[in-house]
């Protein structure tokens, strides 16, 4: 009986077709995607091309098409990373394990954390979002996904009496963007320390004014902090 594509390969037996294709896929692109943030950080968004980031990666120009169908892709896959981490933080929320505040001041951080690879790059992306529209309508997208999730981890936080009430979650989670994305791009500007232990002071500044009155004890017997 001839065997299954799907059949578990012995030691030293060829790796199927298929799966050599999609290594291959997966590796051009990021490849190319790590090529383009490399040259919108050296050169800028608006100035670099599609030939510059091809010729970067050693691809063909056209190969470029197959996975990214603009440059505002590119920016939309790293914005992609960061909505990732805002689900991670949202689903650990959920599971109610610990302290909401907690939960998102290590959000917080790990999303400066994610930023401090190349201040350059950061004052690109941001240059391109002030400069063509189909980025900031790319941004903008994003960042009113980012903000939802970031009040959906509110709004749990409010349900277990562990965040003042008296502010609705959705704005709480518009505020808290807000100053952040101001501190990104603070730090973007001057990078004279760690965006994530700055990130982690601003958090310790504002999670008291962040805290109920008086916040009950967590429901997993850890008390709020």
């Amino acid at each position: 009986m001839p065997r299954h594509p799907a059949t578990v390969l012995h030691s030293g037996s060829r790796l199927p077709r298929t799966s050599r294709r999609a290594r291959r896929s997966a590796d051009i692109r990021a490849r190319l995607f790590r090529a383009a943030l490399e040259l919108f950080a050296k050169h800028g968004y608006l100035e670099t091309t599609v030939e510059d980031i091809t010729e970067a990666a050693d691809v063909g120009k056209g190969t470029f098409f197959n996975y990214f169908p603009t440059k505002e892709h590119v920016l939309a896959t790293y914005g992609a990373e960061r909505i990732k981490a805002i689900e991670r933080a949202r689903q650990e929320a959920r599971n109610g394990e610990r302290p909401v505040l907690s939960i998102l001041g290590e959000l917080a951080a790990d999303l400066a954390g994610q930023s401090s690879e190349s201040p350059a790059l950061l004052r690109s992306i941001y240059a391109a979002h002030a400069s063509c529209q189909p980025v900031r309508s790319e941004l903008q997208k994003r960042m009113q996904h980012g903000r939802g999730l970031i009040a959906e981890i509110y709004a749990l936080g409010q349900e277990r009496g562990e965040i003042r009430r008296d502010l609705a979650a959705a704005e709480l989670g518009r505020l808290t963007q807000i100053i952040f994305m101001g501190v990104t791009l603070s730090w973007s500007m001057n990078p004279d320390t760690s965006s994530r232990k700055t990130a982690a002071a601003v958090w310790d500044l504002i999670c008291a004014n962040l805290r109920a009155t008086n916040p009950r004890v967590h429901q997993k017997g850890h008390k709020i902090a």
